[in-house]
């Protein structure tokens, strides 16, 4: 199923938001591959504390970011562990530039309103 209708709005008015993890998933991602642990302590970073995902959580999220190829593994040789690392494809980060955008025209709607009810 697309994550878009078949309204004449534009995509990123039409787009399915993403769930809070997921995005900051991506974002984290957006700044370089990781590896799971390092992806669950720089989305705590980002996220300054209000996202703190548990491995199912991340490891769900992922499989799913996975299968719609928004990540893709690679494998990094810098690690002394096997540990299995992910990056952002080209897929993924149009993905999150739209979902940023959604989120820009919701605080700019959101703060419009406010500021209007304050006069």
């Amino acid at each position: 199923m697309s994550p878009y209708d078949m309204s004449s709005d534009p995509p990123t008015a039409r787009a399915k938001p993403l769930s809070e993890a997921v995005f900051w998933i991506l974002l984290s991602l957006a700044g370089a591959p990781q590896h799971g642990y390092a992806l669950m302590k720089d989305v705590a970073e980002l996220s300054e504390g209000r996202v703190r995902l548990t491995t199912g959580t991340l490891y769900g999220a992922l499989a799913r970011l996975l299968e719609d190829e928004w990540i893709e593994r690679f494998d990094a040789s810098d690690t002394s562990r096997d540990k299995q690392s992910y990056r952002l494809t080209g897929l993924g980060r149009t993905r999150l530039r739209d979902e940023t955008e959604r989120l820009r025209h919701v605080a700019r709607t959101a703060a419009a309103r406010l500021k209007s009810k304050e006069a």
